[in-house]
């Protein structure tokens, strides 16, 4: 069995080239295309897949709430409510605020005393957090506090948000007055607000829920959410706040829905399946937070159901994962968009190297068959009964299919694919027996599913044979094109590869992971565009064996990331489509069901191409990526007996340098025009540049 390992974060490459893109001057090529397809194009290639790798590609991100750190999950309960009132007055003394994380994106206003406690009488078990605020004796005004926000909040006017928050009073009081929930700018102006009652007798948890209709548009998105009283009427009160929300309009108006901008751009690329819930949500990095356990992995029945039931979990890029966007957030997405998921489930190990023994797989191994009944189970013949509070005591989970339906969802939704685990090349010494118990476990229960390996393909080699591997790899723009022919050898043998994970990162393969002074890419640029390209044109000529590929990492707040480039990128108002992010929308949009075999481009070359036909339509696609700075002359053939005389080009072509900032965001764009065509194309492929020909043949 021909055997391949793919350089992906360390070693030697496969391929030895001289230059990363020599410029040179190239002589015409011609290509012939045949009118006999070898096979056909499988629908998930070159497709979109979430990957967490940039922090807050969910929260702040695709999920729509607006509010950071809403229900104060960042501190474990403690004995700081005891205390409270003692550490408020001394603040009081010093000026002080609280700076910990606990208090992330808040901030009083107007003298307001506010701490996170450990509330004696949590608004929920999972979240055992409130925020504590005071009116000091003597205030007078609006006194409260406000959110930040991701690094901001946008307000627009032709917008009505969803405001929610809950309160209460911890010791019963006389108090009878105003709440004021709203928006603003920075400098105080009031965008936005509603007004409601709230009595000193509320000492149980109560939740108020308001619309917010801005009255104009705000110049910029530095603007607050804010939560006031009256500090004359309320001077010395105490109230604790829990579980606040606020929420723009979402994707296809779903409740706990998706960022509508950031939505609409991944549907534009047309995308056919979504890899989730993110590669490393499925490996824990325990060096990078104290106390990272296997406890702390995501599970999906920790976010399902109410807010008020999932806990959230400490992230592996630093951060805290709220859970708001969970389970069947994914699921409805991926079914608004029209996409399917490639769904991974954890698989006993973290990067750090630990692996789960095999006599402790099994609950693991039975929270993954609940976690596959949630999504495609037959609800009729299942009974609620998931226990979302006791959520290591694995054994007990049961019904999820029933649960969904509780939801909302009684019919399954769509899953073919599941993924074992995630980089298991770095634990492939122990991933032997953790393959063969999970897929021998699960397989038994779910035959009609394909399972997906995710050490290198066949090494080590695996038991029962994996029907598919996932491919990673993360290297320099010349690595990528003198790569297109990687998968050209792999033998045909039944099993399929998924290249989960791809991105030209730096054009120093000697320091891959540097700095950007150093050769690192903050961001897509057009030689990375057209690398990656290249390497996409050999992924659809071996579409027999290469079923899916797709991007990484696909989202990144641009003020707060640990992993560059990205595709796409954002803020608290706007949404930057980088050239990888139009180079992968190019090749999403124009392909046909089945290959046409051509003359091959060459192995050491910096031109490449490939071309597919719509058995439908008669469209042939052909897409063509120039490596490098000069203009390369191809004269395509086509034998159809009838071929259009005009067709269409889309072209996405710029400095080899040139990316897409927030300071230029559409810098390099593709652009669209008509060209002539007929049996024989004379074309001329601009210097770094990725073109897809259209053409009506028969």
């Amino acid at each position: 069995m021909l055997l391949h390992r793919l350089y992906r974060f360390t070693g030697a490459a496969i391929t030895l080239f001289l230059a990363d893109f020599p410029i040179c001057l190239a002589a015409t090529t011609t290509v012939t295309i045949s009118d006999t397809a070898s096979h056909a194009v499988p629908t998930t290639l070159c497709k979109v897949s979430l990957i967490s790798m940039s922090i807050l590609s969910g929260d702040g991100g695709l999920y729509a709430e607006l509010l950071q750190n809403r229900a104060f999950q960042q501190v474990t309960p403690s004995a700081l409510s005891n205390f409270v009132q003692c550490i408020i007055f001394i603040r009081t003394l010093c000026h002080e605020l609280d700076t910990t994380d606990a208090l992330a994106a808040w901030a009083p206003i107007n003298g307001a005393l506010i701490a996170v406690v450990a509330d004696p009488k949590p608004v929920s078990q999972a979240l055992p957090n409130s925020l504590q605020f005071t009116v000091p004796s003597g205030a007078s005004g609006p006194v409260g506090f406000s959110n930040e926000g991701f690094w901001g909040i946008n307000v627009n006017a032709s917008w009505t948000y969803n405001a929610s928050l809950f309160f209460r009073f911890p010791t019963e009081s006389s108090f009878f007055g105003t709440l004021t929930i709203g928006l603003q700018t920075a400098s105080g102006d009031v965008l936005a607000s509603e007004a409601v009652q709230i009595r000193g007798s509320q000492t149980s948890w109560t939740q108020i829920a308001v619309k917010l209709r801005p009255k104009s548009n705000a110049p910029d998105t530095n603007n607050l959410f804010f939560v006031t009283v009256d500090g004359q009427e309320a001077a010395g009160q105490t109230m604790n706040f829990a579980m606040l929300s606020l929420f723009p309009p979402t994707f296809k108006n779903r409740l706990n829905g998706m960022r509508i901008d950031i939505a609409e751009t991944l549907a534009e690329m047309g995308p056919a399946f979504f890899r989730f819930p993110g590669g490393n949500n499925l490996t824990l990095f325990k060096h990078i937070r104290k106390g990272q356990s296997t406890g702390t992995r995501w599970q999906w029945n920790a976010t399902v159901g109410s807010l008020l039931d999932r806990p959230g979990r400490v992230g592996d890029w630093v951060r805290f994962d709220y859970s708001g966007l969970g389970l069947l957030e994914y699921l409805t997405f991926f079914e608004d968009v029209g996409m399917e998921p490639i769904m991974a489930v954890w698989s006993g190990y973290s990067l750090d190297g630990d692996s789960l023994p095999e006599n402790e797989l099994a609950p693991y191994i039975q929270q993954a068959k609940d976690q596959i009944n949630f999504v495609i189970g037959d609800a009729a013949t299942s009974a609620p009964g998931l226990n979302l509070v006791h959520r290591e005591r694995l054994y007990l989970i049961s019904r999820p299919a029933a649960l969904r339906a509780s939801l909302g969802h009684p019919e399954p939704f769509t899953l073919h694919f599941v993924e074992v685990g995630n980089e298991d090349f770095f634990a492939a010494n122990t991933y032997p027996y953790r393959w063969v118990d999970f897929v021998g476990n699960l397989s038994a229960e779910f035959p009609q599913l394909r399972y997906i390996a995710t050490t290198d393909a066949w090494d080590p080699i695996l038991s029962p044979t994996p029907p598919s591997y996932d491919v990673h790899v993360y290297q320099t723009p010349g690595w990528f094109a003198q790569n297109a022919f990687y998968y050209d050898s792999f033998e045909r043998n039944g099993t399929t590869y998924f290249e989960g994970e791809y991105a030209a990162i730096s054009t120093n393969a000697n320091d891959l992971f540097g700095t950007p002074s150093d050769g690192r890419l903050l961001w897509p640029d057009m030689q990375s565009s057209t690398g990656e390209a290249a390497f996409m044109t050999g992924l659809e000529r071996n579409s027999d064996i290469v079923f899916a590929a797709s991007y990484a990492p696909l989202l990144q707040h641009v003020n707060s990331t640990q992993w560059t480039p990205d595709l796409i990128s954002f803020d608290a108002g706007s949404v930057i489509r980088s050239t990888s992010y139009y180079a992968q929308k190019l090749f999403s949009l124009n392909v046909g069901d089945e290959y046409l075999p051509s003359t091959l481009p060459t192995i050491d070359g910096t031109l490449f191409w490939t071309v597919t036909r719509s058995s439908s339509s008669g469209d042939v696609f052909i897409k063509i990526s120039n490596t490098v700075g000069t203009d390369a002359e191809i004269v395509l053939e086509l034998p159809f007996r009838s071929v259009a005389n005009r067709g269409t080009l889309q072209l996405l072509h710029g400095a080899q340098n040139a990316s897409n900032t927030p300071e230029a965001p559409n810098a390099v764009v593709p652009v669209t025009s008509t060209i002539s065509t007929g049996k024989t194309i004379h074309y001329t492929a601009p210097g770094f540049s990725v073109s897809v020909i259209t053409v009506q043949a028969h």
